[in-house]
């Protein structure tokens, strides 16, 4: 069997770091066998990047500008990760576990999962500096062939999967908790719903004032999680009177552990939804100047800082809750937690508010990273409507990327029965999300790989194997122990539902994302007698790429005018001046 031709060495290369306008080019590629490379440069200080030409162009300049600084890049990711999860979590976690010591466990794994998982998106980062949308770029230029797969298929996986209703659910939970009212079904998910359309409406209007806002209230949330860690270690010393045995959790710790994979599966999986977040700054990189060094430091301390105060946290809530009632907590592990300390009344409302405003910090941040990973989305070129999704008119935010994270919100806030809508919605995110995960990190392998075999400069970080090994065999766990039945049988779940739904409907979008792709690439294109080519379009000052529908008669004059980039040879835009003028009658090619 021999070599595929995008892993054998070129015969020669063609090098040329011209600089050059967004729509027009000189052949400004480096060609490795199947592949070929562009050097472009953004205006975010970082260094040049080499990146496969099939993938989006780099926006030279920013069109959503340069407001995130280094405490902005600590709370995109901290706002992400301090959502609701420590306050609502906990419980489940424990009730999985079945013990103190591996519920303490599984949140020290949670922390190293998230160093060693910034770890792996930092390397990449590192190789392609000057692009935003995190996942959406590093998948495209780890596996660039077959072409447009991991931008289609993961694009149809972003938009089905694109919501954010667990939070706003407890968002709302904890609204009514504050205000001593018992809600309906309906009522709650009427206040999560109006919860997400003010956030929403805050990141659309205004870009830099939404990451101020998303500042303050990361400040806030700093400060809830502290009073809760004092609060905590205040009861173990044994200074509240009503709790007489605070070290009672803590005793044969280990009790009661279970042995059971799904239990653990659920555990894990909870876990990684409290760490969720720790790679949201990757999502904005373009809009940061001197991105590496930024993000190194100060998204590594964004995940100290959290680890630290979840576990204090959590040693608070063993502390004051005895085992068996904060097994049973569910989403308000935090309010038993109030409760059993202070008593009902005033500090309990008043936790209630500070949940609920952490919450919608966590919306904020949220919406901010995932409309930066759908406009990349949208710039691959790999959605209908090219320019809609990039452009950030009126308000200098990426307004229609909001528009689809607002409408999947609703629908699965609106659909599911609430009783199972929160730990399903959690599972669902989180399974697709492995199987990406883990094709990521192998990807890194790959493209080290190449950037080592053309001798290209090496990238400002570079991660541990053991870190990388790490993230691998964790994304392994998380795909492959959730088949396992629950001790009670396949009914005995954390929904009411078949236990393994998730999984199945996570694999499901993946394999549509799969159809999608082999119909649009393949299936249309031999039934309507064309091909597709990608084009840079730049307006503005977004630019991306479209995917043009080219006549299979005119692929011969369409390569030889445009580079494997999409943009138009230097040489040729004369003459396509003049054919757009009337002076051809060549039959225009149709845009995706």
């Amino acid at each position: 069997m021999g070599i595929p031709k995008f892993w054998s060495r070129s015969a020669g290369t063609e090098v040329s770091t011209a600089d050059v306008n967004p729509s027009s080019s000189d052949v400004s590629v480096i060609h490795d066998g199947d592949l070929a490379y562009t050097i472009e440069k953004a205006q975010n200080g970082s260094k040049p990047s080499y990146q496969e030409a099939a993938g989006a162009p780099v926006e030279s300049k920013s069109p959503l500008g340069y407001d995130v600084g280094f405490l902005t890049v600590i709370f995109l990711n901290l706002n992400q990760m301090i959502g609701t999860g420590v306050f609502s979590t906990p419980g489940t976690i424990l009730g999985s576990t079945g013990s103190v010591g591996l519920a303490l466990i599984y949140w020290t794994i949670g922390l190293l999962l998230a160093l060693a998982g910034f770890s792996v998106y930092l390397e990449l980062a590192s190789f392609f500096p000057n692009r935003s949308g995190s996942e959406v770029v590093y998948l495209e230029q780890a596996y660039p062939r077959p072409k447009h797969f991991f931008p289609i298929t993961f694009a149809f996986y972003t938009v089905v999967i694109s919501f954010s209703s667990s939070n706003a659910i407890v968002l709302s939970r904890y609204l009514y908790q504050s205000a001593g009212v018992t809600p309906t079904d309906w009522q709650l998910k009427g206040v999560a719903i109006a919860a997400y359309t003010v956030a929403s409406l805050c990141v659309i209007v205004h870009n830099k004032y939404s990451l101020w806002l998303m500042n303050i209230l990361g400040v806030l949330k700093i400060g809830t999680l502290v009073f809760i860690s004092i609060a905590g270690l205040v009861v173990l010393g044994g200074n509240v009177s009503h709790i007489p045995d605070p070290g009672a959790n803590f005793r044969n710790a280990f009790e009661g552990t279970t042995n059971n994979g799904n239990d653990l599966s659920v555990a894990l999986v909870n876990i990684i939804f409290t760490y969720t977040g720790f790679a949201n700054a990757f999502n904005v990189v373009n809009e940061i100047k001197n991105p590496i060094p930024t993000l190194k430091k100060n998204g590594n301390l964004s995940i100290i800082i959290v680890g630290i105060l979840y576990m204090l946290c959590n040693i608070a809530y063993f502390a004051a809750v005895p085992k068996e009632e904060f097994a049973q907590s569910k989403e308000t592990a935090a309010g038993l937690f109030f409760v059993t300390v202070f008593g009902k009344g005033h500090a309990e409302k008043a936790l209630s508010v500070l949940v609920l405003l952490s919450a919608f910090g966590n919306l904020l941040a949220v919406l901010i990273g995932q409309s930066r990973l759908i406009r990349e989305v949208g710039r691959q070129g790999v959605l209908p409507f090219t320019k809609i999704w990039v452009s950030t008119k009126p308000f200098g935010t990426p307004l229609v990327p909001y528009a689809l994270k607002w409408l999947t919100t609703f629908i699965m806030i609106v659909a599911p029965p609430l009783g199972d809508a929160f730990q399903f919605v959690i599972s669902l995110g989180t399974y697709p999300d492995g199987i990406y995960h883990l094709a990521l990190a192998i990807g890194l392998y790959l493209v080290r790989y190449r950037h080592a075999r053309l001798n290209r400069p090496a990238p400002e970080f570079r991660t541990w194997h053991i870190a990388l090994i790490f993230y691998i065999l964790l994304q392994v766990y998380v795909i492959a122990t959730p088949w396992i039945p629950p001790k009670g049988g396949p009914y005995a779940g954390d929904v009411s539902f078949w236990y393994a739904t998730y999984c199945v409907v996570g694999i499901g979008i993946v394999i549509l994302g799969a159809i999608y792709y082999a119909a649009w690439v393949y299936v249309l294109p031999k039934w309507g007698g064309y091909r597709l080519r990608p084009e840079v379009v730049s307006e503005d000052g977004a630019t991306a790429h479209r995917l043009t529908k080219v006549p299979v008669n005119e692929l011969e004059r369409w390569d030889e005018e445009h580079d494997e980039a999409g943009r138009l040879r230097r040489r040729h835009v004369a003459n396509s001046a003049r054919s757009s003028n009337g002076e051809g009658n060549d039959q225009e090619p149709k845009t995706v």
